[in-house]
């Protein structure tokens, strides 16, 4: 939101007296003086803030209503660990990625130009393969909070509901510098244009855009979505990098084992190459669950189950496993035989 919008909507909760919206506010004015290296500006509205009185709520107050009133409860804060450089990511992403924290913490740099750092990135690509991990390598590069949405307090069964928890989740966010995550980000940008979807669906895409554009800098905001083709045109256009997250190659994924398994007190003597290969065309996050699987058998043999067979015996399941082709293989194709005349 913009500095002008940020004063005029401070003026209007200070004259009608809502002390929430005056508070929300003023920590959003304070947080953006703060991101533009305005820290004795900031300092004094925050000093200004804590000299208002808060009455304190009724007791006969319900407390989860005054909790829902923040956008607080729409939000999972989760502590960023994963750098960028763990990662294995195609080269636009990659790059992308770095240019984005440099343009961050430079962004003084760019202001003094007129421009802003970019804060709104979208990826796509199929599950598993590092959308979630990429928002939290930008949280953890920048060293801000990172927020996942929680779409089952978000979502709301009445009309004009969703909207309203909306306006309070960015109207939250807006407050702290952040990395703000949407996975699944398809369930609320659907194409406005699907004769499927109800009006509700389509007010709710509407007033996303306009939140996404009043956003200040400050919050970056990640959506990642398996299924692009769903999202609204508009969507696309909102987000000033769209990176791509595809399946990773069989070389790809030898690298991401070798990374694994050199963790490992003893190494496997088949090659990771080799482990590759038999595992098949599979995303990182499966590549990650194979390999816990041979950790906890070998730990749970204690001692008696060497890595190389706790790894023969995962490779031999794994190749049994139930996976969505083999389900739509077994589907028939053809009508089901009538019966017999004589039966």
């Amino acid at each position: 939101m913009a500095r002008s919008d940020l004063l005029v909507s401070l003026v209007r909760a200070g004259a009608a007296g809502d002390r929430d919206a005056l508070r929300s506010t003023a920590e959003a004015l304070a947080a953006d003086e703060r991101a533009k290296n305005h820290h004795i500006v900031a300092d004094r509205i925050q000093r200004a803030l804590s000299a208002v009185p808060v009455t304190p709520p009724a007791l006969t107050a319900a407390s989860p209503h005054l909790y829902a009133a923040s956008g607080r409860e729409a939000i999972l804060e989760i502590e960023a660990r994963l750098s960028l450089g763990e990662l294995i990511l195609p080269l636009p992403a990659g790059e992308s990625g770095r240019q984005l924290i440099e343009e961050h913490r430079r962004a003084d740099v760019l202001r003094a130009s007129g421009f802003e750092p970019r804060h709104r990135v979208l990826l796509s690509g199929p599950p598993g393969n590092g959308k979630t991990s990429f928002a939290e390598a930008i949280a953890e590069g920048l060293g801000l909070p990172f927020f996942v949405v929680r779409y089952d307090a978000l979502i709301g069964s009445y009309l004009g509901e969703t909207n309203a928890r909306l306006r309070k989740l960015f109207d939250y966010v807006r407050t702290q510098p952040s990395v703000l995550f949407f996975d699944e980000f398809d369930a609320i940008g659907k194409e406005r244009g699907d004769t499927h979807e109800t009006g509700e669906i389509k007010r709710v895409v509407s007033f996303l855009l306009m939140q996404l554009d009043q956003l200040p800098s400050y919050v970056v905001v990640v959506a990642a979505t398996n299924h692009g083709e769903l999202l609204d045109r508009a969507v696309w256009r909102r987000f000033q990098m769209r990176l791509a997250l595809p399946a990773p190659r069989r070389s790809e994924i030898a690298v991401f084992l070798d990374r694994i398994m050199s963790g490992w007190k003893v190494a496997p003597a088949l090659s990771v190459s080799k482990i590759a290969t038999k595992l098949g065309h599979v995303s990182y996050a499966e590549a990650l669950d194979f390999c816990q699987n041979v950790r906890r058998r070998q730990i749970l043999g204690l001692g008696e189950v060497s890595v190389d067979a706790a790894l023969t015996m995962e490779l031999d399941l794994w190749t049994k496993r139930v996976t969505p082709e083999i389900l739509n293989a077994e589907r028939p194709n053809q009508a089901p035989p009538t019966p017999d005349a004589t039966s």
